[in-house]
């Protein structure tokens, strides 16, 4: 049996049933501030005389954070799923703008008041070593005047999901999302890839302006709360907000490097393969998706059940747990895969606290991507799953660099099983090589956008027209540097935009790269002992975030070092594996 650093068993992936509360009453749910606010003052002025009891508080009021965080993530997940429904918006705008500033003076109170406490070094030290890090962090940076900004930030947020979901393009006389029209990408009919870039490009142009005044109001605005808090700037703000006690602003821009050195010259080579393959005079930025050998695009599934079954059966043959955890969240209803007019863009996994079984959401068309984001989505589902027994709703939610090595391993891992997917062998090794070239595409386009947000925020006060000209410069830097933007001027200073994360949740970026380092180098643990490299992914994730990342990824079998040398040795893994296909 599975066990973390707790020494806790690893729930089992069948069960659907909600653990009994131990704090709030069992038919408690959150209507307004007025019924949720008791609860607060009752943990604020609690009585606390001994070890045991300072644990208890902090258990109840565990429970307390996890119910709240549960509520907010079904209004989350109803609002995309149809972000046309009014009555969604409007109740998780409620949330956001009535509940959530009311928490947070109590939260600053209640964090106080355990650091304070003079039973704190009674509790396990090296049990709650990490939580009591990330507390000591959170007061340190926590400021009143920051509560209504993150209302009218979290506000505006939810404009780009809007803005962004209503985006269609009409092509041989359908209307269709832009996911769906992406999909033409990859019609081996150049023809058609132009038509289809262009269109979604123009699309994307209408929205250009408002999407941009948009993010000079973000930007402000997180500017301020940084200044607030007595940061420089948001980026520095950010570092120390999201936890980032394992790395430096420095260490990102030598991993930008890294990258540039190591990887960017990778898929240049990659670029100048396909061009000749294709036997084109220049390569355009329709060119890029198409199958090099002329064949039409792979459909791996037709519809979101089929992806999903054969999902379940790739997460079966790896390990029956991982296959139990999906078959759970289907009996439960909690997925929502295919692409539709109306809902919002992307895909996620969305953890919930207490009932311990996450929902998937993502848009789904029957391209090979798609199959991809299940298996990476899946992949953080197993992580909920795999941490639903740990005592407090903050470990269960590991920094990002954890969390995404748990999603970009399973990528890797499950390639051994993609014959559920492709069972023509020519299409099982065309649907690898793609893959893992898109594994190393990862890199260039991480370091564009992170690097890009460096400058945004250090120069906060930059003009649009700077921003515009900043950001080319970075794409040109990393990306697509053989191909030719001819007559596509227009398009390229917006690219961007298209980029969710720079808008919702900024900063949140490197991780990508820094964790699908990592999971190549869980992979390549995998595809030495393949029992092995699976239980040692499955005692990190189970870990939760009880332990620092550097011990997390160790527990994989792993570094966490985003060196030169490292990403190269890695890099070359990479382009051996895909030589022997």
């Amino acid at each position: 049996m599975t066990t973390n650093s707790l020494d806790l068993p690893v729930a089992s992936a069948t069960d659907t049933q909600r653990p009994p509360r131990h704090y709030l009453p069992e038919e408690f749910t959150v209507t307004d501030w007025t019924t949720l606010e008791p609860f607060f003052i009752e943990l604020r002025d609690r009585s606390i005389a001994s070890g045991p009891e300072l644990e208890r508080w902090l258990l109840d009021r565990s429970e307390l954070e996890s119910v709240l965080s549960e509520d907010l993530a079904w209004r989350y997940i109803r609002m995309t799923c149809d972000t046309q429904d009014e009555q969604r918006s409007t109740a998780f705008q409620f949330f956001v703008s009535e509940i959530e500033p009311n928490i947070a003076p109590y939260d600053h109170a209640l964090n106080e008041k355990m650091m304070a406490s003079e039973f704190l070094p009674e509790l396990d030290q090296e049990k709650y070593r990490v939580f009591l890090r990330s507390v000591r962090q959170a007061l340190e940076i926590y400021r009143a005047e920051n509560i209504p900004l993150k209302t009218d930030i979290s506000t505006k947020q939810q404009q780009y999901a809007a803005i962004a979901g209503a985006m269609t393009v009409t092509l041989d006389g359908e209307e269709m999302t832009l996911p769906r029209a992406a999909d033409r990408l990859k019609n081996t009919d150049r023809a058609v890839r132009e038509e289809a870039y262009r269109a979604i490009q123009a699309r994307r142009l209408r929205d250009a302006e408002p999407l941009d005044s948009l993010y000079t109001e973000l930007i402000g605005l997180r500017h301020q709360m940084a200044l607030n808090a007595d940061f420089p700037n948001f980026r520095d703000y950010m570092f120390a907000a999201l936890g980032r006690f394992d790395y430096t602003p420095q260490d990102c821009r030598n991993f930008h490097q890294a990258i540039r050195e190591t990887v960017v010259p990778l898929i240049d080579d990659l670029d100048l393969e396909r061009r000749q393959d294709l036997a084109l005079a220049e390569l355009r930025p329709w060119d890029l998706d198409v199958d090099v050998s002329g064949k039409a695009p792979m459909r791996p599934f037709e519809t979101g059940a089929e992806l999903l079954e054969k999902t379940i059966d790739v997460f079966q043959r790896l390990d029956p747990y991982l296959g139990d955890c999906l078959r759970t969240m289907r009996q439960m209803g909690h997925l929502d895969l295919e692409s539709r007019k109306g809902k919002a863009p992307g895909g996620y996994n969305y953890p919930l606290d207490e009932t311990g079984v996450p929902f998937i959401f993502m848009n789904a068309t029957s391209s090979l991507r798609d199959v991809v984001t299940m298996l990476h989505e899946g992949g953080h589902a197993v992580h909920s799953f795999l941490t639903r027994n740990l005592p407090l709703g903050a470990d269960k939610h590991p920094p990002s660099e954890v969390a995404e090595l748990a999603s970009m391993s399973m990528e890797l891992m499950s390639m051994d099983h993609w014959d559920v997917f492709f069972t023509d062998a020519d299409e099982l090794r065309r649907a690898k090589k793609t893959h893992l070239e898109s594994v190393l595409e990862t890199f260039p386009w991480v370091a564009t956008i992170d690097k890009f947000q460096h400058w945004v925020y250090e120069n906060p006060e930059h003009t649009e027209e700077q921003r515009h000209q900043q950001w080319q410069q970075i794409f040109d830097e990393f990306n697509q540097r053989t191909v030719s933007w001819k007559g596509l001027e227009g398009f390229k200073p917006y690219l961007w935009q298209k980029q969710l994360h720079l808008y919702e949740v900024p900063f949140y970026y490197i991780e990508y790269a820094m964790a699908q380092l990592g999971a190549i180098a869980v992979w390549r643990n995998y595809r030495q002992n393949p029992q092995e490299g699976l239980a040692a992914y499955k005692r990190a994730l189970a870990l939760g975030y009880t332990a620092p990342i550097g011990d997390i990824y160790a527990a994989a079998g792993i570094r966490f070092d985003f060196s030169t040398s490292y990403l190269r040795t890695l890099a070359d893994f990479v382009r051996d594996e895909m030589a022997k296909l």
